[in-house]
């Protein structure tokens, strides 16, 4: 694996303003996020990174679909003095290479994911995955459990079937063509029209409005648009999504896992987050009432310190390769004994 470091600018991505601090005392500056650049296997990936390396434990934070890091942006300067703080734009996203030829499956994007790991020099990690960015977090942890210490899934794809109709709808043929004609007009004209047609319904919180409309207006762009186009495919048809990680939560026993949903989320329903938590023993679940389908971006405090607080008070998982083989023959951890021999 080829992996040459590019750019380490100290360019700092803008900060959006936070609640108003009441009391006395002295202000904590923010910590600084900067954006790098890397080359892997001649592709360029963008990341944010806050946090010296050794401040704390190494977390990865992974956006959704037609997303980016700067999803992350509020959060990722409360977590940078507590930890060591990544946040890539996955393959066909952001800032990063767009190849239509790329491979936009899962099981790709974890392996990318370990790729930017061993690059950096990281050994292992908590990961943080937002929707799509849920089920990457869950591959990755399924492929490379030796590298994940920690799991958390905000809003995650890949814990139930039902999703949004507008994105079954995107799973379908034409899809790269009605984009292509939505996409012609003014970026801004699109991100208008999507605002005021979702804005007709009144139960989608403010924070899905903006990016969806984000979203909708990033797809201008050829390459994001045919990432999108091939990862939904991948990852959706007209009944719901495609994959499902439900039947391997049971791998995950070794690991501690936070959940965390909106309570109004419209595009996954937040039961799937609920179930998932009832079927991980010692997981961890927090249900944001009233926010949407971006809980981390509605309230970024609250979210800061739930995530600070999993870290502090868990102790990140082993590699256990024995461990893993017995729940791999028996299913759920259990003794293996008579299965092998039955």
């Amino acid at each position: 694996m080829a992996a040459v470091l590019v750019d380490d600018r100290e360019g700092r991505v803008p900060v959006l303003p936070g609640p108003r601090r009441v009391g006395f005392g002295p202000r904590r500056r923010p910590v600084p996020v900067a954006r790098r650049e890397i080359r892997l296997h001649g592709q360029r990936v963008t990341y944010l990174e806050s946090g010296a390396p050794g401040a704390g434990p190494v977390v990865v934070l992974l956006h959704g679909l037609a997303g980016s890091s700067a999803t992350w942006s509020t959060v990722m300067p409360l977590l940078g003095r507590h930890a060591h703080v990544i946040a890539p734009d996955l393959l066909g996203h952001g800032e990063s290479a767009k190849p239509p030829s790329g491979d936009y499956s899962l099981g790709a994007y974890a392996t990318g994911l370990r790729d930017l790991l061993l690059a950096l020099e990281l050994d292992r990690a908590s990961i943080v995955g937002h929707s799509l960015g849920g089920g990457v977090a869950m591959q990755f942890a399924y492929q490379f459990p030796e590298l994940t210490e920690r799991l958390a899934l905000v809003a995650s794809g890949g814990l139930g079937r039902e999703v949004t109709p507008a994105l079954r709808a995107a799973s379908l043929p034409g899809t790269a063509a009605v984009l292509r004609m939505l996409t012609a007009l003014t970026p801004g004209w699109v991100g208008r029209f999507a605002y005021r047609a979702a804005r007709a319904v009144p139960v989608i919180p403010t924070a899905d409005l903006d990016e969806l409309a984000r979203a909708l207006a990033s797809l201008a762009d050829s390459g994001a648009r045919g990432a999108f186009v091939q990862t939904t495919r991948t990852a959706l048809t007209l009944a719901g999504q495609r994959l499902g990680g439900t039947d391997r939560l049971y791998l995950l026993a070794g690991t501690p896992v936070l959940l965390v949903g909106g309570g109004n989320d419209s595009c996954i329903p937040v039961e799937h987050t609920v179930a998932a938590h009832e079927r991980l023993p010692g997981s961890r679940l927090e249900v944001f009432d009233g926010a949407g389908h971006f809980p981390h971006m509605e309230h970024p405090q609250r979210f800061a310190r739930v995530l600070r607080d999993f870290l502090r008070t868990t102790e990140a998982a082993p590699p256990d390769p024995e461990a893993l083989r017995l729940r791999l023959r028996t299913g759920d951890g259990g003794d293996a004994r008579g299965a092998a021999t039955s």
